[in-house]
């Protein structure tokens, strides 16, 4: 049998049929091959870090005894030392000896590369007189272009059809287990074969919209599904775990990827997913049957609620850098951050186990238009827990602040140092209305507020904190001697 390459790019199109062909032919009358064909049910459960766990069930005709099995279908960057080959019906019907992961796939490059220092055959036609000449030739290398040896001279990317004589051993037209394996039965026999695979990936999208007064938001979730596995996985029963589970990294290699890119109670719908606890994790399943094709981008819903109440928050953040020394004038128009936060609860309208994502957040204009107003990421949230998401800065609300006072004092006892600032804080707001704005700071060492001109609470060991009431277009001081003590 030959096989033939055309160097013109478009007659090598012309012959992608027959090379595919010929690379089924490879296999040998004593290997037994199943296809996607054979599979009559497929499971894929998919993890946060790239990682998915296949379980494929085909029924196959063996032998009795020795069988050589070339499993075809399977994931392209599959872990193979994960794979498990059983009878569904009798656990003791198959005896594995030995399995060899074909990943090195068919492509005019890859069969060059096979015959360097081998000899092919390459035809060329005579323009003028048509007569076709095939000539004997010696790969010598495929680094950046062909290199031949044609008698006694040397060529580099020769015009003309490369005719091979075979398909090499290993080099399959897609990626193939091939299994050594003793079987009880020559019998059509229900085998599952199950393995690890990088190449699947699983992120949460979230979809926010506030109402007209940022008291209350509309919030959906979306599951988005990446195949990069090199095959695809049709009518497949699909769950996806959430949670951080531990790979050990060193052994988790993607072998290689060369291939092209592509007012209601909260309710996880019918048709969607539902979800469960597994170990320290949340599996969520897919209540209905979906394909997942090959360099595909999926989509599938998650849940919906409605009318989550909400708290929006001003914050001016501190630091603690200029406690310990004199520094004067600490910032002009400082920013203030806008924040929203809900409570992950039933009677919030919610609930449920929210997988790590972004949240996307819209407001509608006074046309009625819905505006992107920010997002923020979220990490895996359990019920009953609250969501806290920056926006972005306001624009009619900012902090001038100035350090008024700074002295060293005395320090004795167990304290080394010892320092007394005062500061003074000038929050405006531009808004025609009122807004609270929160002044966080964090204060180090050993402190001791002296003075303030509004009322604060210490919330952490080293967090002094205000809500200041700033009125519609004025704004509001806040001023404060602490001492701080190491």
């Amino acid at each position: 049998m030959q096989f033939i390459f055309f160097n013109d790019a478009v007659k090598a199109l012309s012959l992608a049929t027959l090379i595919f062909t010929a690379s089924i032919a490879h296999a040998t009358e004593q290997e037994k091959i199943t296809t996607l064909d054979d599979q009559h049910s497929v499971a894929v459960t998919i993890y946060n870090e790239n990682l998915a766990l296949i379980k494929d069930q085909r029924t196959i005709d063996l032998n009795s005894g020795f069988n050589l099995l070339a499993f075809r279908g399977v994931s392209a960057t599959m872990r193979p030392e994960t794979s498990l080959l059983r009878n569904i019906n009798n656990t003791r019907g198959l005896s594995i000896l030995e399995q060899n992961f074909d990943f090195d796939l068919l492509t005019p490059q890859k069969l060059l590369e096979k015959y360097v220092g081998k000899e092919i055959n390459i035809a060329t036609m005579n323009p003028i007189t048509g007569e076709e000449i095939i000539e004997q030739a010696t790969v010598l290398s495929t680094n950046q272009g062909v290199v031949v040896k044609i008698g006694n001279r040397i060529e580099t990317n020769p015009r003309g059809r490369y005719i091979f004589d075979k398909v090499p051993e290993n080099l399959r037209d897609q990626p193939t287990l091939v299994i050594q394996l003793n079987s009880q039965s020559s019998k059509p026999q229900d085998v599952e074969l199950s393995y690890l695979t990088s190449g699947l990936s699983w992120k949460a999208d979230y979809v926010a919209e506030l109402n007209a007064d940022d008291t209350k938001l509309d919030l959906m979730g979306w599951v988005t599904l990446n195949n990069k596995s090199g095959t695809t996985y049709k009518d497949a029963k699909l769950q996806l775990v959430a949670g951080d589970v531990n790979v050990v990294k060193h052994d988790f290699r993607q072998r290689r990827d060369n291939r092209p890119m592509a007012a209601m109670k909260s309710v996880i719908a019918e048709d969607s997913m539902s979800e469960e606890s597994l170990f320290e994790y949340h599996l969520y399943s897919l209540n209905r049957l979906t394909t997942l094709s090959n360099n595909q981008t999926k989509q599938v819903s998650l849940l919906t609620a409605a009318q989550v109440p909400v708290n929006k928050e001003f914050l001016l953040q501190g630091a603690p850098y200029y406690y310990q020394s004199s520094y004067g004038n600490i910032g002009q128009k400082l920013k203030v951050g806008v924040y929203v936060e809900f409570k992950n609860k039933e009677k919030s309208g919610l609930g449920l186990p929210l997988p790590k994502g972004i949240v996307r957040v819209y407001k509608k204009d006074k046309s009625g238009n819905a505006q992107f107003i920010g997002e923020d990421k979220i990490d895996h949230t359990p019920k009953n827990e609250d969501v806290r998401l920056k926006l972005g800065d306001a624009f009619d609300i900012t902090a001038d602040k100035k350090q008024s006072n700074f002295e060293k004092r005395n320090a004795y006892g167990k304290y080394n140092h010892a320092f007394e600032s005062a500061y003074e804080i000038k929050l405006k707001n531009a808004k025609s209305e009122a807004v609270t704005v929160v002044v966080r700071e964090p204060v180090p060492g050993d402190w001791k507020m002296l003075e303030q001109s509004h009322p604060f609470k210490k919330v952490a060991a080293g967090t002094a904190e205000w809500h200041i009431e700033v009125p519609a277009e004025s704004s509001t001081t806040l001023n404060y001697n602490v001492l701080v003590r190491y």
